[in-house]
C-alpha cells in the first residue's frame, strides 16, 4: 500500500511541471535565435546598401557562397557530435577539387569544331566521382589516425591539413588547375532553379535534410551522440565505436569532396590558396548554431542558420564597402562569441 502511495506522489509531482508550448520550445533552441539574428542582419545590410543586398543577384550570390560552407559545416557538426574535430576539411576540399579538375581535363578529349569537347559528359561524371572519392579517402585516413591509432583529432587533422595542401600543390604542378570546360559552369556551377536558387545549393540543402533525419531517426545518429556523451560507456555497451568514428570521418570527407567539385564548377578552376579559413568558418557555424564542442549534442538546423550568419556578415560587409581586414576581424569576433556561448551552454548543462 505504501508503494502505491509513493507512486501516486510521483505522478502528482510530474503533473506539477508545466509543459512548454510549441512556441516556447521553438525559442528555447539556439538555432532559432541565430535565425532571428540572420533576419536582423539582412535587414540592416538592406538598409545600409539602399536595397542592393536584397536584389536577386545578391541573393543568388549569398546562397551560392553558403553552399560550400554549409557542406563543410555539416561534416564538422557530425564529427563534433561524437566529440572530434577535423581541421583538415579545407585542405580536403582543395585536394578533392584538384583531383576532380585534373580528371575532367584528362577525359574531355579534343575540342570539336563547334568549340565543345568530345567527352564532356563522361569527363564531368568522372570528375564528380574522383572528387568525392578523394574526399572520402582523405576522411578515412583521418578516421584511422583518430580511431585506430588513438591520435588526438586536433593533432591528426592539423597534420593531414598540411599534407593535403602539399599534395594538392604537388599533383597540380605547384599552382591551380585552370582551363576547365565552360559547360561545367554553365550546366551546374552557375545554373539555377526558379531563377535565383543555385543548383549546388539544392545539393547542400538535401544533405542537411538527410543528416537531420539520420540524427533524429536512425541508430547511426543515436550512436554518434552516444559517443560524444561518453565514448567509454558506448564501448562498454558493445557498440563498434572505432568503426563508427571511421564512418563519420569518411562522411565528413565525402561532404568536403562534394564541396571541392562545386568549387571548380563555380570558377572553372581550383583555388588552392582560397580556403585557408574555411575550417574556422565551419566551426563557428556549428558551435554558434547549438552544437556542443565536447560532443553529445548536434543541431543541423542550427548549423544551417549559423552558416548563413557567417556568410551574411561577410557578404554584407563587402556590399557596403567595408575593407577585407575588417571582415576578418568580424568573423574572428563571431568565432569567439560562438565558443563563449558553447562554454555557457556546457556550464548550464552540467548543473
Amino acid at each position: 500500500m505504501a508503494q502505491s502511495t509513493s507512486e501516486v506522489q510521483v505522478d502528482l509531482d510530474l503533473r506539477s511541471v508545466k509543459a512548454q508550448t510549441p512556441l516556447q520550445r521553438l525559442f528555447s533552441t539556439t538555432g532559432t535565435w541565430v535565425f532571428v539574428l540572420d533576419i536582423v542582419l539582412v535587414l540592416v545590410f538592406i538598409a545600409l546598401s539602399n536595397g542592393l543586398f536584397a536584389s536577386p543577384r545578391a541573393v543568388e550570390s549569398l546562397l551560392l557562397s553558403s553552399t560550400q560552407a554549409l557542406l563543410l559545416a555539416l561534416g564538422m557538426a557530425m564529427l563534433l557530435g561524437a566529440g572530434f574535430f577535423d581541421l583538415s576539411l579545407g585542405a580536403n576540399l582543395v585536394l578533392s577539387s584538384v583531383v576532380g579538375g585534373l580528371t575532367i581535363k584528362a577525359v574531355t578529349g579534343p575540342k570539336l569544331d563547334d568549340g565543345s569537347f568530345a567527352n564532356i559528359g563522361l569527363a564531368i561524371t568522372l570528375g564528380v566521382v574522383a572528387a568525392v572519392l578523394t574526399g572520402v579517402l582523405f576522411g578515412l585516413v583521418n578516421g584511422i589516425l583518430i580511431a585506430y591509432l588513438d591520435v588526438n583529432s586536433l593533432i591528426a587533422t592539423l597534420g593531414t591539413m598540411g599534407i593535403g595542401t602539399g599534395v594538392a600543390l604537388l599533383v597540380g604542378g605547384g599552382g591551380d588547375v585552370s582551363g576547365l570546360p565552360r559547360e561545367l559552369q554553365k550546366n551546374f556551377g552557375q545554373a539555377d532553379f526558379l531563377g535565383f536558387v543555385p543548383l549546388p545549393t539544392l545539393i547542400a540543402i538535401a544533405a542537411a535534410v538527410a543528416l537531420w533525419a539520420m540524427l533524429r531517426f536512425t541508430k547511426f545518429g543515436l550512436v554518434t551522440l552516444a559517443i560524444g556523451s561518453s565514448r567509454s560507456a558506448t564501448e562498454r555497451a558493445g557498440l563498434k565505436v572505432k568503426r563508427h568514428i571511421l564512418a563519420l570521418a569518411g562522411l565528413a570527407g565525402g561532404l568536403a569532396g562534394v564541396a571541392g567539385f562545386i568549387d571548380i564548377s563555380r570558377y572553372g578552376s581550383t583555388a588552392i590558396t582560397g580556403h585557408t579559413s574555411d575550417v574556422l568558418g565551419a566551426i563557428t557555424a556549428v558551435v554558434i548554431g547549438g552544437t556542443l564542442l565536447e560532443g553529445g549534442r548536434v543541431s543541423i538546423v542550427g548549423a544551417v542558420w549559423g552558416t548563413l550568419l557567417a556568410v551574411i556578415l561577410q557578404t554584407g560587409l563587402v556590399v557596403i564597402g567595408v575593407a577585407s581586414f575588417y571582415q576578418l576581424i568580424a568573423v574572428g569576433v563571431v568565432l569567439i562569441i560562438a565558443v563563449a556561448l558553447d562554454r555557457f551552454r556546457a556550464r548550464r548543462r552540467s548543473r
